[in-house]
């Protein structure tokens, strides 16, 4: 496993079928910076106590409890014990995870808002099917045992998830969502608050604070996290590290990294090997 110098490692593999990616890793004090992700977060704390901030409540998962974290929910991750914490983890895409759930009768989750009940919970049956299908994907074995597993692992979750009608409603929240699409379609432009102010019609400050109730995010904050998903996926598409930063909008290829590292403990030019096996022979991994 690739090691860094404080011992914590990260190991993941990108199954490239579903688009899944499995996650084995281990952290010493602080793991990540506050973070999100497009994809559906199920895992299993193995070892350590692992404690994380998430829809604005500090959570402290020990082993075998199961972490459920939902598309774009904010949360970031430490070790509040010497000894550390290591967990699995995949992460489910959305275009996939809504077609299982399609199949199961439980509507097309496009148009629903889809939240667990709970963050972390103690089902035995959901933790080991979380197991059953890392091992599966991350080992590669087999495209039966992969959709066997993963069909198990569907028909539990589904029994966690809420599904809502959309929460997308009222003058201001409608508003804030056109500036969240103008952000998402100028995301390469070195765009500041009075051009997105003056999008909205209303003054930098309310927007701030409207932008924020609205995503949990400030409109910086949200922009950062915009581009590094966006940027992850362009490096699962073979985009090289400098090409990734350059078509979402970070300065160069070293603020793209720092970025990186902080939301994802690993570089970018590691993430897109250990993805792809791909390696670029000006890229470092380091």
């Amino acid at each position: 496993m690739p090691k860094s110098v404080n011992s914590d490692w990260i190991n993941l593999q990108r199954e490239p079928e579903t688009g899944i990616e499995s996650v084995h890793a281990h952290f010493y004090g602080h793991a990540y910076d506050p973070h999100d992700h497009d994809e559906m977060l199920v895992g299993v704390t193995q070892t350590g106590l692992q404690r994380f901030n998430c829809h604005r409540t500090l959570h402290t998962s020990s082993p075998g409890r199961v972490i459920l974290i939902e598309p774009g929910a904010v949360h970031d991750g430490h070790a509040p014990n010497a000894e550390g914490f290591a967990y699995t983890m995949l992460y489910l895409p959305q275009a996939w995870l809504a077609a299982m759930l399609q199949r199961r009768g439980l509507g097309d989750i496009s148009t629903l808002q889809a939240a667990f009940r709970h963050t972390l919970t103690d089902d035995p049956l959901l933790n080991n099917a979380i197991q059953h299908a890392f091992h599966a994907v991350h080992y590669n074995e087999g495209r039966l045992a992969r959709d066997q597993s993963l069909d198990r692992l569907i028909d539990l979750l589904s029994r966690h998830l809420s599904l809502r009608p959309s929460l997308a409603s009222g003058e201001a929240f409608q508003q804030m969502c056109r500036v969240r699409d103008y952000m998402h379609d100028g995301m390469a432009q070195d765009m500041g608050l009075d051009e997105l102010a003056r999008y909205a019609g209303i003054d930098r400050f309310r927007l701030t604070r409207q932008f924020q109730k609205a995503f949990g995010q400030s409109p910086h904050a949200y922009l950062v996290q915009l581009r590094l998903r966006t940027a992850r996926m362009l490096l699962t598409q073979g985009f090289n590290p400098a090409e990734a930063a350059a078509q979402v909008g970070f300065a160069d290829q070293s603020h793209f990294g720092r970025w990186f590292r902080r939301a994802y403990r690993i570089t970018p030019a590691r993430y897109q090997y250990q993805c792809t096996n791909v390696l670029y022979a000006r890229t470092p991994l380091l």
